[in-house]
């Protein structure tokens, strides 16, 4: 298979776009690929790490009021549709998939132009402006939670997948990184964590919660983000030294850690659900109320309705909500279990290879079209 993918922005669309690439080269199926992204994105630093083949196309986002900057965007647009199309004509995929971000749209609207077979993939529970746009002229249209569905009007194309960052979570098994980190691996432990650059209102609750914390029997492992650490650290000060907190800046290999948590505490991203749920960990979800059209509520929702994850938001998070929450999950072996069970009845173990399947069956029919 000959591959182009397209996404970026942030981590959860990039992620799962990486993660379909690695199981289609685990099972021999990839030919050759190639990732499409802008310079300035977060892919462009990722996707050149991974080793994958990159190419840029000069695209930027819609403002959402009316400004002299959207008829740059169109022009920018326009010209990165010819961009676009150029790459394709080079390349010749067999198929060339969006998996979200305004980088995309350029990408997957001139391929589908070219008769090429495209699919786009939604992570969230809320479609993102590009896959609204894209779903009028893709062939498929793979989603994750299925309240998104009814958010696009073409229903013949739908299909639920799940998220390809699933199955490649699910595999992961216990590595020692906490006892790299100073903790025991024999107590329960929850991971505290914002993303690679902190949240500061997750930051203020953990800092008042230390003092409870530090009285538990479970461990707890409080990742502060990179530019928020030194800030932390001054509030905490003398608190720093207890024997079953750590407080740590960032890790880059976060993922590698995740078998050995017990409870996850942070924000509903996209990614995040998907690797929560695939290995079972029950979640405290605090949504950020800063991303386009709330979706990190509405994701948390579904973890959350099904009993899967406890949701505490940002207005009601404080040290002793905190504590709360976590004493809860931890203290009471039968609720973790139960929220354990949820979880994995949430998860997508295949979705990669479900995510697969669909696309080989697209290139099969445009073949024999």
């Amino acid at each position: 298979m000959r591959l182009m993918i397209s996404g970026g922005g942030t981590g959860g669309h990039i992620y799962p776009a990486l993660a379909l690439i690695k199981r289609l080269q685990e099972r021999h199926l990839l030919d050759e690929v190639m990732y499409v992204g802008t310079e300035k994105g977060l892919e462009a630093r990722i996707v050149r790490q991974a080793g994958i083949p990159f190419e840029t196309v000069d695209v930027q986002g819609f403002r959402r009021k009316l400004t002299f900057d959207n008829f740059k965007t169109i022009t920018k647009f326009q010209k990165s549709i010819k961009r676009a199309r150029q790459l394709i004509k080079d390349f010749q995929p067999d198929v060339v998939v969006g998996t979200g971000g305004y980088v995309c749209a350029p990408v997957v609207y001139a391929a589908s132009r070219l008769n090429i077979p495209t699919l786009i993939h939604e992570q969230n529970s809320v479609a993102g402006l590009s896959n609204k746009f894209l779903a009028h002229y893709v062939d498929r249209i793979a989603y994750v939670f299925p309240e998104v569905a009814h958010q696009f009007t073409e229903k013949k194309k739908l299909v639920q997948t799940g998220n390809p960052r699933a199955q490649e979570v699910s595999t992961l098994k216990p590595q020692g990184m906490l006892a790299d980190l100073g903790l025991r691996v024999d107590l329960p432990t929850l991971l505290i964590v914002g993303g690679s650059r902190g949240a500061a209102p997750l930051n203020k609750a953990m800092i008042a919660a230390i003092p409870e914390f530090s009285e538990k029997s479970y461990q707890i492992l409080f990742i502060t983000g990179r530019a928020l650490y030194d800030q932390v650290k001054d509030n905490v000060g003398p608190l720093t030294e207890k024997s079953n907190i750590k407080i740590v800046p960032y890790l880059d290999n976060l993922s590698q850690l995740l078998p050995e948590i017990s409870v996850l505490c942070g924000r509903s991203g996209a990614t995040t659900l998907a690797e929560v749920t695939a290995l079972g960990i029950p979640s405290i979800l605090v949504p950020s109320p800063y991303v386009t059209h709330d979706h990190q509520n509405k994701n948390a929702d579904y973890l959350v309705s099904n009993y899967a994850a406890i949701l505490l938001p940002e207005v009601e998070l404080n040290g002793r909500s905190l504590v709360a929450a976590a004493d809860h999950i931890l203290l009471d072996s039968d609720v973790w279990q139960q929220m354990h069970q949820a979880a994995l009845k949430l998860a997508t173990p295949d979705a990669s290879d479900q995510l697969i399947k669909v696309l080989e069956a697209l290139i099969y029919e445009h073949r024999q079209a």
